[in-house]
């Protein structure tokens, strides 16, 4: 398989968001980091986000769980891959049983004085990709709203 087909197919497997948030890079980037700060604001309209631990660095792990608004529990563990601060987050979305269901690569750049916030998601297969896109992209739109709502209260 030669490399246009390769990049094919792996676009195919992705999704990806992206916002212009007010705010500083660099806070921004805490927001995604300090384990408090993202309890208030990470996940759709509705949800909640309770942290086990979080270990921001190449090997590090962030333990979390969503609570939906009808009360049902979704634990997550992802395993950051990269960090650059203030740049780039890299990660396996992984379930508790260890499987890595997605990579997910967030990048951080400057632009007209704030911040453009991209998220992309790799999906280990086009209809892995596919069902998560009936919620994934809506949810994500939601959830990058609420991080700019939370940051404005914090400048």
């Amino acid at each position: 398989m030669n490399a246009a087909l390769d990049l094919n197919e792996l676009a195919k497997r992705q999704l990806e968001l992206s916002r212009l948030i007010s705010a500083p890079r660099a806070l921004v980037f805490q927001a995604f980091t300090d384990a408090e700060m993202i309890s208030h604001w990470w996940g759709p309209n509705g949800f909640r986000t309770t942290t086990v631990s979080k270990d921001v660095r190449p090997g590090g792990a962030w333990k979390f769980t969503m609570h939906g608004p009808d009360g049902t529990d979704f634990p997550n563990h992802i395993v950051y891959t990269k960090v650059i601060p203030d740049e780039r987050l890299e990660w396996d979305h992984g379930s508790k049983e260890g499987e890595v269901l997605f990579k997910a690569v967030v990048t951080f750049k400057d632009e007209e004085g704030k911040t453009r916030v991209t998220m992309q998601h790799t999906m280990p297969t086009v209809e892995a990709r596919e069902q998560a896109a009936k919620y994934a992209i809506e949810g994500g739109k939601q959830t990058l709203a609420r991080l700019e709502q939370h940051l404005a209260t914090r400048q």
